[in-house]
């Protein structure tokens, strides 16, 4: 425990001298799908202010030994409400409630998609790579975001991003 103090300690003394920290964080589960899949990585700026829209990784409120990834929807008494994309896992603010100030710990800037087959002798052929570049690397932007009603309206939204 005294780690982890001694750590948000630092965190706040470089902030404090205005030092731009940029780092990696990387997606386990299905939550921020289909923005987010297990295994993309995210490129993450420390300290960066918040607003609604935008993908934070922070501490989760009950266990704050793990870092989570989700939208900030609004800001409330207290903190921040933040939702994962996927309406089916509530492992967010709807279970834990309003997210205080000092558990954000980043914003998320630009995720990194990993190249299919990259374990197995990876894509070969030049046509395939430059695809995987071209759809791999890609801003996380912040977006006025509000969760669709329906499961045909999540399902209308997913298609719509996947022709992009």
């Amino acid at each position: 425990m005294r780690e982890q103090l001694g750590d948000r300690g630092q965190e706040r003394d470089r902030d404090q001298r205005g030092l731009l920290r940029i780092g990696l964080a990387e997606v386990y589960n299905p939550s921020m799908q289909p923005t987010l899949y297990p295994g993309d990585q995210l490129v993450v700026r420390y300290g960066a202010p918040v607003r609604p829209g935008d993908v934070v990784v922070l501490r989760h409120p009950f266990r704050q030994d793990l870092l989570i990834v989700k939208r900030v929807v609004e800001r409330r008494e207290g903190g921040w409400w933040v939702e994962g994309d996927n309406p089916y896992v509530k492992n967010d603010s709807r279970e834990f409630g309003v997210v205080p100030d000092e558990l954000v710990v980043a914003r998320a800037w630009v995720r990194l998609r990993p190249r299919p087959g990259a374990g197995r002798g990876g894509q070969r052929s030049v046509a395939g790579l430059v695809s995987w570049v071209v759809s791999a690397v890609r801003p996380v932007r912040s977006r006025s975001w509000r969760r669709p009603r329906s499961a045909s309206a999540v399902r209308s939204a997913s298609r719509r991003l996947r022709a992009r």
